[in-house]
């Protein structure tokens, strides 16, 4: 059964057709990892954009299991310059079927900023059609904006929104974009990792389920959920 796993901050597992799929690959140094980036062996690695905490162990995952990395052209580029072979760049708007799903790359406001300092290209959400028919909309970093409502228009089974504030949506703007998405269900990311970002996801999840259709399923770090 295809099923999302939570390593908490943004770091998100999918094992959809057999395949595992790791987003933003932030082990070490993350506070909230129930594991460390050696105990994970994905096929692929998807990265929404530059950003320490979501770029995180690409290098070394790679390094150990030789994982396609799908990410922006920039970052792309970037990985290239490390020694990284196994990749595929798209960009936003721009769709492509993988071995375990069919992935777009959608906008997100924020950053991206590489670790050496260059530019890491746009920064990036990923709208993931499993072989389900499922598809699920993984926000990345993001403040909210109204084409959220086009994402919505899709028929989103699952997304993974920010609530953290500070750097990406807090509480309030991450209800507005569970209003335009619509989605069955979202699962609350990117909180509680660091005192800047504390949020609870439960007074959150009461607000949401109050005054939407969507159902909340908050994750703890290691949970998964069966899709």
């Amino acid at each position: 059964m295809d099923k999302i796993i939570y390593y908490g901050h943004a770091t998100i597992g999918l094992e959809l057709d057999g395949h595992l799929c790791i987003i933003d690959p932030f082990f070490n140094g993350n506070p909230k990892a129930p594991i460390g980036w050696r105990e994970v062996k994905p096929e692929f690695l998807l990265i929404t954009h530059g950003h320490g905490d979501h770029l995180g162990d690409t290098l070394d995952i790679y390094k150990q299991c030789k994982p396609m990395v799908i990410a922006n052209f920039e970052i792309i580029e970037y990985l290239i310059s490390k020694g990284v072979k196994n990749v595929h760049a798209q960009h936003i708007g721009g769709a492509y079927n993988h071995a375990f799903a069919k992935v777009k790359l959608t906008n997100a406001l924020h950053g991206s900023m590489l670790p050496d300092g260059s530019n890491g290209g746009n920064p990036a959400g990923f709208l993931i059609t499993a072989r389900s028919g499922k598809k699920i909309y993984a926000a990345g970093d993001t403040g909210l904006f109204g084409d959220m409502g086009l994402i919505g228009e899709e028929g989103i089974d699952v997304a993974l929104l920010p609530i953290g504030d500070n750097y990406t949506m807090g509480p309030e703007d991450a209800l507005r974009a569970v209003k335009m998405l619509k989605p069955k269900i979202v699962i609350p990311i990117h909180y509680n990792t660091w005192p800047v970002i504390a949020q609870d996801p439960f007074k959150w999840a009461d607000e949401v389920e109050k005054k939407t259709e969507t159902k909340v399923v908050v994750l703890a770090p290691g949970a998964t959920l069966d899709l």
